[in-house]
């Protein structure tokens, strides 16, 4: 039962590094690309894109740590890979439970218009920045993830 654990680990790591470079550098962009002429459509479509990463990102996140944990016991906080899973859930959790329902109530308080038609934009530019740093930091983490898998 170890040695499937272990594989999933892996399965889990692929899967979550896997969807956030895919989505937020590959199809969040090819969406503002191709509705270019429908910017809010593609925010829509990229933000529910998005919402699916975190909740991979939270349960991802949670089964590495307590993988780690059984496999390593309290020897596990001396590990990158331990801190790198823990940053990158956090940063997810507070992207969708802090940073995400800020944007959603700017647009909400936009409507009809569009945010970036609003008096809201300036807030919604600066507070989707910060959501845009902390997703490139949690994909940047990835790559820890990635090369300390196995170890």
């Amino acid at each position: 039962m170890k040695n499937f654990f272990d594989g999933l680990a892996l399965v889990v790591v692929a899967a979550w590094v896997g969807g956030l470079w895919a989505i937020g550098y590959l199809a969040a962009p090819v969406l503002f690309h191709v509705l270019n002429d429908n910017r809010q459509l593609a925010g829509n479509l990229a933000g529910e894109m998005f919402t699916w990463v975190a909740w991979l990102s939270m349960v991802s996140g949670v089964f590495l740590l307590v993988h780690r944990v059984g496999k390593f016991g309290t020897g596990v906080v001396k590990q990158s890979f331990f801190w790198a899973v823990l940053v990158m859930l956090l940063l997810a959790l507070i992207g969708q439970f802090g940073i995400q329902p800020i944007i959603a109530s700017l647009k909400a308080q936009a409507l009809p218009a569009d945010v970036m038609h609003s008096v809201f934009r300036d807030r919604f530019a600066a507070w989707h920045g910060v959501a845009s740093i902390a997703y490139l930091v949690e994909s940047l983490l990835g790559l820890v993830l990635i090369l300390k898998v196995r170890s």
